[in-house]
């Protein structure tokens, strides 16, 4: 079949990458100049989410109002945005916090045995550090982790309940003075480099043929029929008025655009729920070797990730909860600021004297959040359209393991995937 991929992000690349590997023919369209320029290229480092940094559950919305929990919002929430906090605000309880992570699992493991899988292809290298550290500042916020853990027992996910100074003896930049009520260890969890990760995915494309890249070309429209499905490009700035619209047709269309999604599925007659997402990044040169963390630490609570690549620091998070329809619009220097102090912070509290801060490179992005925390995976409104968008902040591998799910439907297999997940992601469940 001939399929075209709309997005060059993680997304985007992974499903033209399983694409090709089940034997269809791809073009892939990217507006950017190349691949993992939007999303993907703020992306904190963690690979795959533990249920200690899925953004929805009981510390995800707790306090929202103030940003103890890492979450910005900003005053003048329209109705939508207010119906998807109340929706989201309903996993908190410890049932349906449990009960959607157990659907996301199927998922993640799903995501773990791809990623593997063209690793280990392709021996490619971007940056991987094992060990995850993730630390939890209060004895209130310990009590609100406590399904995360329970989770982790029942999953029988490898990990190390640790004191204070047990944190400490395992990673020494992190001090015990402030008090803080503990952590939890995942020796074999990591980070690494995904811009870097998927343009080497992209290169290694490029070699063995059959995925097409369009970059620099926007879509604006989406048509589809009986046969086939249409893909019309926009103009481009510096190309003559053409009298008849740039157009594409292939056998199936997979909408993998990150934020930009929303906008093509609703001119095709689709309407998601999902919501933007602001977030921030600051990488930023190590200070002082002696200081620096040789795991990744991460504010369990406030959601804040900082890992180490080479001789620089990604701190990630900062996110803003806005209305939608102000997420085309610059957020503005006072919340800009306020955003980037909650790294700066968390950089400060977790490893001090780690990060040169004032010489960081900041970034601002859009992820996509549902309702019920789960990615929008499958067939939608046409048997020709495919959506593969969603997938949240906390692990860009979930990509890998969605890209897999939709390339399986597209060519008739049967999804390795659970059907309680396949029926939990798929697109319809909002209608």
């Amino acid at each position: 079949m001939d399929v075209i991929v709309i997005g060059g992000g993680i997304a985007g690349v992974a499903t033209a990458y399983h694409l090709r590997a089940a034997g269809h023919r791809v073009c892939l369209v990217e507006r950017h100049a190349t691949v993992a320029q939007g999303a993907t290229y703020g992306q904190g480092g963690t690979v795959l989410p533990t249920p200690l940094d899925v953004w929805f559950g009981p510390t995800f919305m707790a306090s929202r109002h103030n940003a103890k929990n890492g979450v910005i919002s900003k005053t003048g929430f329209n109705g939508p945005a207010r119906q998807f906090v109340k929706q989201l605000a309903a996993l908190q309880e410890p049932e349906a916090f449990a009960r959607q992570y157990t659907l996301l699992r199927p998922l993640i493991e799903a995501s773990r045995e791809a990623m593997a899988d063209v690793e280990a292809r392709f021996g490619l290298e971007f940056e991987q550090a094992s060990g995850l550290l993730y630390l939890v500042r209060s004895a209130h916020e310990w009590e609100q982790s406590t399904t995360a853990l329970d989770l982790l027992r029942q999953f029988e996910v490898p990990h190390h309940v640790l004191t204070p100074a047990e944190c400490a003896g395992v990673e020494h930049a992190v001090p015990t003075e402030p008090e803080f009520a503990g952590g939890v260890l995942f020796e074999h969890e990591r980070t690494a480099n995904c811009p870097l990760f998927t343009k080497l995915v992209k290169q290694a494309l490029d070699m063995q043929g059959g995925v097409q890249f369009m970059p620099g070309c926007e879509v604006s429209a989406i048509r589809l029929e009986n046969q086939r499905a249409t893909v019309e490009l926009a103009p481009r700035g510096d190309a003559p008025r053409a009298r008849e619209v740039d157009v594409i047709h292939a056998d199936a269309v997979v909408v993998a655009a990150g934020h930009d999604s929303l906008a093509l599925l609703e001119r095709a007659g689709l309407r998601l729920p999902l919501h933007p997402l602001r977030l921030h990044t600051l990488v930023a040169p190590i200070a002082h070797e002696e200081y620096a963390p040789h795991v990744a630490i991460v504010d369990a609570v406030k959601r804040i990730g900082i890992s180490r690549m080479n001789h620089r620091l990604r701190i990630a998070g900062g996110a803003v909860l806005q209305s939608a329809s102000l997420i085309d619009k610059p957020l503005g220097e006072a919340l800009t600021k306020e955003a980037l102090a909650l790294l700066g912070q968390a950089t400060h509290d977790w490893i001090p004297g780690a990060a040169r801060i004032s010489a960081a490179l900041p970034w601002e992005g859009v992820k996509l959040l549902s309702p019920d925390g789960l990615p929008v995976i499958g067939n939608a409104l046409h048997p020709r359209l495919f959506v593969n968008a969603g997938h949240g902040p906390a692990g860009w591998g979930l990509a890998w393991g969605s890209g897999k799910l939709v390339a399986d439907l597209i060519s008739g297999q049967a999804p390795e995937v659970a059907q309680d997940t396949l029926a939990a992601v798929r697109p319809e469940r909002f209608q």
